[in-house]
């Protein structure tokens, strides 16, 4: 594997909430995507998702809090726990979580990207 400049692979796409796979370790995928506004509320069964913040503001709102991520923050969202992120205008974000991560857990909507559609950049 080379070195990945996470900087430059978020300028090769625009599309927002469609994460790009830019590594593997382990069986864990790093992505990363580009948020504006909501996603949709969802949970992870069975895995824990990483999220980390390289530019602008990422809510992850929960049931019972919202924990507010700025640049250089990170929050482990539990398995289980339902969750909604919520961003500022054109939010950079990593996300670390097991391959088998679907994108809006057990939720369909029109933003949800299927396991096979996301793809390496």
């Amino acid at each position: 594997m080379n070195k990945v400049d996470i900087a430059e692979k978020f300028t090769l796409f625009t599309e927002e909430w469609t994460p790009k796979i830019i590594a593997e370790s382990n069986g864990q995928l790093v992505k990363i995507a580009k948020g504006s506004g909501e996603l949709v509320w969802h949970q992870h069964d069975n895995e824990d998702e990483l999220f980390i913040v390289f530019k602008g503001k990422l809510t992850l709102q929960m049931r019972d809090k919202n924990i507010e991520l700025g640049i250089g923050e990170m929050y482990v969202v539990p398995r289980g726990v339902e969750h909604c992120p919520l961003a500022e205008p054109n939010t950079h974000f990593m996300m670390i979580e097991p391959a088998q991560t679907a994108h809006t857990g057990s939720v369909s909507d029109d933003v949800t990207v299927a396991l096979e559609d996301q793809h390496w950049i």
